[in-house]
């Protein structure tokens, strides 16, 4: 079906060859992914094909022609029978979908009843039914690549050349697409696809020939995408821009806020260490001794007047002093000192009578 031999392509004001002893045939039904880097010599094979190019060495031959021989006017017969799809769709923007199908018909010279026959077929095989009158600005991308397979099939070609059929198209059409060309192959059709989507090789373990550099490296039936190395991948870059300021500017405050804190901490101990030296030069409280035991003063007894029913007596609580001491070690009780009126005028001085009773002062 398709077959080079020792096929070898230079093109002008290049040094290294795109081709270089390209050898491999494709026989009839099969489906070839055609794999390797870009600047391997995907696309140089794919022109060969069609002729648009003709090796500089060696020997091309598609459906049993030597493409060398064949005379420039009688390629667009020979073309007939090669179907062609692109990345890029290729579709005219002036014409319905229908009118781009049928296109090729016209060109090639079909008859008007083979042209009302063939285009319904070739868009309900490719799920486009329905759809003929729209325009193809109208489509999505996956849609306009439908109408492009469909275009290609229209002449019911032995042949069809896949060049990066999924490249412009999400991964989920891209799923559709090749689910299509695997139905197409399976009526027959010969398929081979130029790619780079190392999943759907990987997964559908067709036949596999792999350029590097413009020679043949791998032909491997039932085989992988292989190595992945020189496929480009996205790789995390720095934080820049608003995300990056915001960072810096959250970090700053938080150094402003420590730096704030260290002042004020400073600032009370400072504080509180001018108290400590103050009370230690005024004159000493005078406090009773740890062992001396606190007065408890009895209220005295109410006076009951006779005849008058007083109410139950109300068990009052006893005081902390009175209460019998718990069992267990004994421990020493709180001491409430007795301050003499005239110490008052230092804590005024010390700055302290503005506080809370119940907080503790630094002279206590």
């Amino acid at each position: 079906m398709i077959r080079f031999e020792n096929v070898t392509k230079r093109y002008r004001g290049t040094s290294k060859p795109a081709l270089s002893g390209v050898d491999f045939e494709v026989q009839r039904g099969e489906f070839v992914f055609l794999v390797g880097a870009s600047g391997s010599g995907k696309s140089s094979c794919l022109r060969l094909i069609l002729r648009e190019d003709v090796p500089t060495t060696g020997r091309v031959a598609v459906l049993g022609r030597d493409l060398r021989a064949l005379a420039n006017r009688k390629v667009p017969y020979f073309r007939r029978h090669i179907g062609s799809v692109f990345q890029d769709f290729r579709l005219l923007p002036s014409k319905t979908v229908y009118q781009n199908v049928a296109f090729t018909l016209q060109v090639t010279g079909s008859s008007r009843g083979f042209i009302q026959q063939a285009v319904p077929e070739a868009l309900a095989l490719v799920g486009l039914d329905g759809k003929e009158k729209r325009m193809p600005h109208e489509l999505s991308g996956g849609e306009q690549q439908r109408v492009a397979i469909a275009r290609a099939l229209v002449n019911r070609p032995q042949v069809l050349l896949a060049d990066e059929p999924t490249g412009n198209l999400d991964p989920a059409t891209s799923v559709d697409i090749m689910q299509l060309l695997a139905r197409i192959n399976a009526g027959g059709t010969t398929v081979l696809m130029a790619t780079h989507e190392a999943g759907f090789v990987d997964q559908m373990r067709r036949r596999v020939i792999e350029l590097r550099d413009g020679e043949m490296v791998r032909d491997e039936v039932h085989g992988g995408y292989g190595d992945t190395s020189n496929i480009p991948r996205l790789v995390p870059e720095e934080v820049r821009g608003a995300a990056a300021a915001a960072a810096l500017t959250a970090v700053q405050e938080v150094q402003r806020q420590t730096a704030d804190l260290s002042v004020v901490r400073a600032a009370l101990a400072e504080e509180l260490d001018a108290q400590r030296r103050a009370a230690a030069a005024s004159p000493a409280v005078t406090r009773p001794a740890a062992d001396a035991t606190p007065q408890v003063v009895e209220p005295p007894e109410p006076v009951r007047e006779p005849g008058v029913v007083e109410p139950p007596d109300v068990v009052q609580p006893q005081p902390a002093a009175a209460r019998p001491a718990p069992a267990g070690p004994r421990t020493h009780p709180i001491v409430i000192p007795e301050v003499d009126v005239a110490e008052l005028g230092v804590a005024d001085r010390l700055g302290l009578s503005d506080q809370d009773d119940e907080e503790v002062g630094p002279t206590s």
